[in-house]
């Protein structure tokens, strides 16, 4: 019994797009697995096509991000019209095009992803897989790997190691048989040193006032707790922020508010064991998806809204009433 799937025929339908002469551009919105799973299909592409570059569509300040930037060398770079006009065909990792508005911009050539599907925003590109049952795009990424005979450097198991890892919070929350297959398998070529440092960058000392904000907004709705934190130098703190409330006792959901620039960012996350709260990307894209984009996973979910599509130039307002907490 072969140790992945078999694609033989799946990949070559994928690798029958890459022409000598094109450039391609990976879209990601940068998280650990999308960093991870671009950088492996960007290993696949080299020697396939002119060019192959990274491209991210949010601002990367957490700093486990930043530290895997760094450390493993991931060729990323801020997204900007010059550069996209630069490429003649676009891929996308770990998102679907309607996940990000600055994704509906473009015609995907590829997407692989492992987010559930929106039965209403079907993804159309000459080559898609969409693994909702996997925990993380890292672990698609690696059996392309395998299946093309390309063992991953010490850097790329790593990337896509710690992809996994993140994405499955260490194997805690959604993840299948396959998942720790890749897990495995990525281990015995990683730098374990390098993952230890990458994990041990989590918080900035700067980022800590907000957590006294967070207590003194917080509000108690029956087993559910909601922040709305107004304005943020980093949108990131919203995220660790919900992580956080998520782990008292008595809090099975948490969401988490605030404005960046000219966007209102929401974030959602939930225990996965109350019947209530499950299907976060769905919920998020229902609730949010019709003025702005929004999706994720059944435990963990983002909306955004640009700040002129809020009636009455209240973003808290509007904020409750989508939720259902005014």
């Amino acid at each position: 019994m072969s140790y992945f799937r078999k694609l033989d025929s799946q990949l070559a339908k994928m690798l029958a797009l890459f022409e000598r002469d094109k450039k391609w551009l990976i879209l990601i919105n940068a998280d650990p697995d999308a960093l991870g799973s671009a950088m492996a299909l960007k290993r696949i592409m080299s020697y396939r096509v002119a060019d192959v570059g990274i491209a991210h569509v949010n601002e990367v300040t957490r700093p486990d991000n930043l530290s895997m930037i760094r450390y493993l060398n991931i060729p990323t770079q801020r997204l900007t019209p010059a550069i996209a006009e630069s490429y003649d065909r676009y891929a996308m990792v770990d998102s679907q095009p309607h996940h990000h508005v600055d994704f509906k911009q473009f015609h995907f050539s590829i997407v692989l992803d492992h987010h559930p599907l929106v039965e209403d925003k079907p993804v159309e590109a000459e080559y898609k897989e969409i693994k909702p049952e996997y925990g993380s795009c890292s672990t698609l990424l690696t059996e392309y790997l395998h299946n093309l005979n390309i063992r991953p450097g010490k850097l790329l198991a790593t990337a896509l190691m710690y992809g996994i890892k993140s994405d499955t919070s260490s194997f805690e929350r959604n993840f299948c048989d396959v998942d720790v297959k890749a897990f495995r398998y990525l281990s015995k070529h990683a730098d374990h040193n390098l993952i230890r440092k990458i994990v041990r960058s989590e918080f900035r000392l700067e980022w800590l006032h907000y957590f006294s904000q967070a207590f003194a907004k917080l509000r108690i709705q029956k087993n559910g707790a909601h922040i709305y934190l107004g304005e943020v130098d980093n949108p990131d703190i919203l995220v660790i922020l919900a992580d956080f409330f998520l782990r008292i006792h008595e809090i099975v959901w948490a969401t988490v508010a605030g404005v960046f620039g000219d966007t209102l960012i929401v974030i959602f996350r939930s225990d996965g064991v109350s019947r209530e709260v499950r299907e976060l990307g769905k919920k998020a894209d229902q609730l949010f998806g019709d003025v702005g984009s929004a999706g994720g996973h059944a435990t963990m979910a983002r909306a955004e809204v640009k700040l002129d599509d809020i009636p009455d130039d209240d973003p808290e307002a509007f904020t409750l009433s989508r939720l259902g907490l005014s």
